[in-house]
Parts: C-alpha cells; sequence; structure tokens
C-alpha cells in the first residue's frame, strides 16, 4: 500500500471518529517480513498487535457518579413510556418529586456494590412491558446474562381507598423475593387505565 495512502486513512479515521477509534497499526507500519525494524516489533508480535504503552485507560471505563446519571435519566423515560399518555399527566409531578429519588438512591446502592470496572457490564433492559404487567425495568449484568435490580410498579385498591400505584424494586441478593418499597402514589376511585396506553 502506498504510504500516502496509509497516511490518509489514518487522518480519515482520526478525524471521522474524533479520537475514540485508533487505526490498526496494520495501516501504521507495513508487516512485510523482509524489514524487521525496531520500530515495528514495539507494535507487531505475529499475530497480536498491541502496544507496549497501553494503559488501564484504554479500557472502558465509567465512574460510579455517571453511571447512577445515566441510569436514573433512562430510568425515568422508561417509567414515563411504561405510564403512556393517559397516567402520565396524572402522576408525572408525584413520581417526580416522590418515586425518581428513591430509584436514584437504589441505584446508587446498586452501584457501590460494583467495581467501577464492572459497572460497564450493568445495562437497562430496553423497554417497559404494558397492559397489567408491573416491571418497569431492570439493570442486568450483561457479563454474567443476569438481573440484578428489578424496578416494578404495582396496582393496588385497598379497600374502599381507591387505586393506589406501588412502586418498588426487588434485588439478585434474596432471589427477587423481597419488596423494597420506594413509594405510592394515589391515582383515584376509577379503575386505572392499562400501562402504556
Amino acid at each position: 500500500m502506498p504510504k500516502w495512502l496509509r497516511k490518509s486513512l489514518v487522518v480519515m479515521v482520526t478525524i471521522l471518529t474524533f479520537g475514540m477509534v485508533t487505526p490498526s497499526q496494520d495501516l501504521l507500519f507495513e508487516n512485510t517480513n523482509s524489514d524487521k525494524s525496531p520500530k515495528k516489533a514495539i507494535f507487531s508480535d505475529g499475530d497480536h498487535h498491541h502496544s507496549e504503552f497501553e494503559t488501564e485507560e484504554d479500557q472502558p471505563f465509567i465512574t460510579k457518579e455517571a453511571f447512577i446519571s445515566q441510569m436514573v435519566k433512562t430510568a425515568e423515560q422508561q417509567s414515563f413510556d411504561k405510564f403512556g399518555v393517559k397516567i402520565k399527566p396524572m402522576i408525572e409531578n408525584e413520581f417526580n418529586e416522590i418515586i425518581l429519588p428513591n430509584i436514584e438512591k437504589a441505584i446508587g446502592e446498586v452501584a457501590y456494590q460494583f467495581p467501577e470496572e464492572s459497572l460497564v457490564n450493568l445495562k437497562i433492559s430496553e423497554t417497559a412491558t404494558g397492559g397489567m404487567s408491573e416491571k418497569i425495568f431492570h439493570i442486568a449484568d450483561e457479563g454474567k446474562n443476569e438481573d440484578v435490580i428489578r424496578f416494578h410498579v404495582r396496582r393496588d385498591h385497598p379497600p374502599q381507598q381507591g387505586y393506589w400505584f406501588n412502586f418498588h424494586y426487588h434485588t439478585y441478593h434474596d432471589q427477587f423475593q423481597t419488596h423494597h418499597d420506594l413509594g405510592a402514589i394515589y391515582w383515584d376511585k376509577n379503575t386505572p387505565p392499562k400501562w402504556m396506553s
């Protein structure tokens, strides 16, 4: 490959990815067996290409604070998606004032149980469930393919009290058996519509 083409490809990849992806070392140095210069030996070792200057900074990394912030934003959006256009306007303010701060605390408790380098493996479920289902969202460890914490909302109808939305979560510590209360929001005496309606 001509030298000018290699350099052009390196510049183009750098510009297009804004430094997020580094070009392959093959583009930087020709990999021929006839010329084994010391400079090439630093960057190539048989079929495995690496730099002796690689650091832990090259690994994916997220701070606990950034993780919590990102998860709370996604949790809020997932919750609003679940509420749908009929329920959301009626409970949005109370949800933001009462429930969301408690969700943030629960996510924080989970985050502080994992080392920061493991947080990149924790992902939030992509969609809430509609109908009568309790699931709002789950946070799972993708490396183990297991849920870590599950956030749910249940419809309660105590006698003579109308309908309430009971927000709670379950954790993997007890195989998701215990309800950890996040709060409750009163709906009305009339039956609430189905989720996501």
